[in-house]
């Protein structure tokens, strides 16, 4: 869980935009909605876009809008 954590969160800060679908195929995270929670818990702002698509099923995107503080901390 927290290797896929960490991946998530670079790919985030590379600018990627994730979906469920992305995280399975990227990381083999099954519970990317999982994973979202635990880097807010950690101070990350993420933000959700939820899509309808056509057929009317929804999809959530999820970015990085701001690190929490103690990781831009220990980036410089």
């Amino acid at each position: 869980m927290e290797s896929q954590k960490k991946e998530i969160l670079k790919s985030l800060k590379d600018g990627n935009k994730l979906t469920q679908i992305d995280a399975f195929e990227l990381f083999k995270c099954w519970r990317l909605a999982a994973r979202i929670k635990n880097l807010r818990d950690d101070g990350h702002q993420i933000h959700t876009e939820i899509v309808t698509l056509p057929n009317k099923k929804r999809i959530a995107y999820y970015s990085l809008i701001k690190e929490a503080p103690h990781e831009m901390a220990s980036i410089t």
